[in-house]
């Protein structure tokens, strides 16, 4: 008998007295009660904790601050499906810093880390965990545009923030490559020393448009 077949009939032995399967409890909180300006300060509050940069704005500041944070970018990349009006405040004709990324026509990972930072929107934040959430649609682009740059500006509206996860997750599709962003990349060596930029970005700017 194979290793595969004595652990196919050790399942069929478990299961022959066809046990029923015990009712799951789902007694677990489902929505939270905060308003707007709790869930923006909670949110605030999360990210800085784990050492993000956060600027809460208005809409129409949005393009002020973007330009302000990419000032000392020698290049960055957006995906094709950002909003424009985001980016009005940099000099898009004569702006030779700017690379646009897409499905169709991706960015080589040479390209990308050769590439300061990375623009782009959000799907929904978790206040109560301090995440955000990408789901690869046209504002956010590929997965890869925000794991290789080294700095991630990204824009979180304030109807997209939610205060716990499984509001978060009535609201995006689950078949969807999900990425979740919980302040910069970064992990603890064996003497707990903090490393930034492993796994991602080294660093996060959230800007969070009323």
């Amino acid at each position: 008998m194979s290793a595969r077949e004595e652990i196919l009939e050790r399942i069929r032995t478990a299961l022959k007295d066809s046990p029923v399967a015990p009712e799951i409890p789902r007694e677990y909180r489902a929505a939270s009660q905060l308003d707007e300006e709790a869930l923006i300060e909670l949110l605030v509050d999360r990210l800085i904790d784990y050492k993000a940069q956060v600027s809460v704005v208005d809409n129409a500041e949005v393009p002020a601050r973007i330009a302000e944070l990419l000032a000392d970018a020698g290049s960055y990349v957006v995906p094709t499906g950002l909003d424009a009006g985001w980016l009005t405040g940099l000099e898009l004709e004569h702006d030779s810093r700017r690379r646009q990324d897409s499905a169709a026509a991706p960015l080589s990972v040479a390209e990308l880390d050769g590439i300061d930072a990375v623009v782009t929107g959000s799907a929904v934040a978790v206040a109560e965990t301090g995440t955000i959430i990408l789901d690869g649609s046209p504002n956010q682009g590929r997965r890869a545009i925000t794991l290789v740059p080294d700095h991630h500006i990204c824009i979180v509206k304030t109807t997209d923030i939610t205060g716990i996860l499984p509001e978060a997750l009535r609201r995006i599709d689950g078949t969807r490559p999900l990425t979740m962003i919980s302040g910069p990349s970064a992990t603890s060596d064996i003497e707990l020393e903090r490393v930034e930029g492993v796994h991602g970005p080294r660093k996060l700017d959230v800007i969070i448009a009323r």
